[in-house]
């Protein structure tokens, strides 16, 4: 069970961090073409797969393109933002599934 858990926040933080990768990408390309200008907007795309042991899991499958005009840097800061602070959540959750793990090696020793 204590495992589970921590698959699961391992593969949210995988996750976030690709879109982290992305959403940074998106605002040096925002700031590179500047407010009237075009660029190819990467968008994260995610998919949630069930193991054989049925396990949920997170995974980045790649990105899709989007052409934007009249960049938005706000946008992509909010997205850099969100990305931060998913993997923030998942890395919280991956470190009460490893004081689980710690207690219940604790408990067993006695």
């Amino acid at each position: 069970m204590t495992i589970d858990l921590l698959d699961a926040a391992a593969s949210g933080m995988d996750a976030q961090r690709a879109a982290l990768d992305i959403a940074a990408r998106n605002v040096a390309a925002a700031e590179a073409a500047g407010p009237d200008a075009e660029y190819a907007r990467m968008i994260p795309e995610f998919r949630v797969t069930d193991n054989l042991d049925g396990e949920t899991q997170v995974e980045f499958t790649g990105t899709r393109t989007e052409h934007s005009d009249n960049v938005d840097i706000l946008t992509e800061m909010i997205a850099a933002m969100n990305a931060s602070r998913a993997y923030e959540s998942d890395a919280s959750i991956f470190d009460v599934g490893k004081t689980l793990a710690e207690k219940t090696i604790e408990l067993e020793r006695l």
